[in-house]
């Protein structure tokens, strides 16, 4: 299973980071489309749609989500929008989540499901799109949640012996944020000096703070992906990425964190 994870991985990020720096924003947009369509499908799957309802809500979430980005060729003032259902994200994260994890509301309430799922991909590919505008960035903001993800899993295997939240996902320890935590603090410590402190030196304390909310995000992500899979009874969410899973088993960190990226790295870097 580790060697189909690196051979899938090794396939689909080289395409992935190579469409941040050389696609224009139009051209980014609409290669994320298969990405959306592919968490809209397997979203609507774990709500129990089929059918047609399944198709349905796949198209409205492709159809509104491109509707939206398509405005900011269209019209001269599209920011607002898009900071507003940014927002409305973050709210839901900072929010709506924690409470959805306590109390362990059921994905079988179709209309908040189906909304729920609407605010996770549609904020993100919004937020893909505005942070592309400096790919360096971008790509420091997306290492945050891969270091991150990635140091959790393999300091849980290591040394993981205390429960993060084993009525929503049994493997995840405490054990694991802690070695997640300082993998991500070496990352940004690598990154400021290295590079992003030279582009904007005086946002060092903004980004500090930034990383630092980002990073229990990314667990949130996670956690509450896992709780909807565990109420719909499935391991992964898909079987498109051979090793990985599912599209949302990838992005459930991301769905999280890019919207609040979205929303202050542009007020942190006077140069964005």
């Amino acid at each position: 299973m580790f060697k189909t994870r690196v051979i899938t991985a090794s396939i689909l990020l080289p395409l992935f980071v190579g469409g941040i720096f050389f696609l224009d924003s139009i051209w980014w947009s609409a290669a994320l489309i298969p990405l959306v369509l592919a968490g809209a499908w397997e979203w609507a799957t774990l709500a129990k749609l089929r059918g047609i309802a399944r198709w349905g809500y796949c198209a409205l979430v492709v159809a509104t989500g491109k509707g939206i980005l398509s405005m900011a060729y269209s019209f001269d003032a599209p920011e607002a929008i898009h900071r507003a259902l940014l927002w409305i994200s973050v709210l839901f994260w900072i929010f709506c989540v924690p409470i959805w994890l306590w109390r362990k509301w059921s994905v079988g309430h179709v209309v908040l499901s189906l909304a729920a799922g609407w605010i996770l991909l549609v904020p993100t590919w919004i937020a893909l799109v505005i942070l592309q505008r400096v790919p360096w960035i971008l790509l420091a903001v997306l290492g945050i949640v891969w270091v991150s993800d990635s140091a959790a899993y393999f300091a849980g295997r290591q040394w993981g012996r205390r429960k993060l939240a084993p009525a929503i996902s049994p493997g995840k320890t405490w054990e694991g944020v802690f070695g997640a935590g300082i993998a991500v603090a070496v990352y940004y410590a690598l990154v400021w000096n290295f590079g992003l402190g030279k582009f904007a030196p005086e946002s060092g304390a903004y980004a500090i703070v930034l990383v630092a909310v980002l990073f229990p995000l990314s667990i949130a992500g996670d956690l509450f992906e896992s709780l909807v899979k565990r109420q719909a009874g499935v391991k992964d969410s898909g079987r498109l990425l051979p090793g990985h899973g599912g599209v949302l088993d990838r992005i459930d960190a991301l769905t999280s964190t890019l919207p609040l990226a979205a929303v202050l790295v542009p007020m942190m870097m006077p140069r964005w």
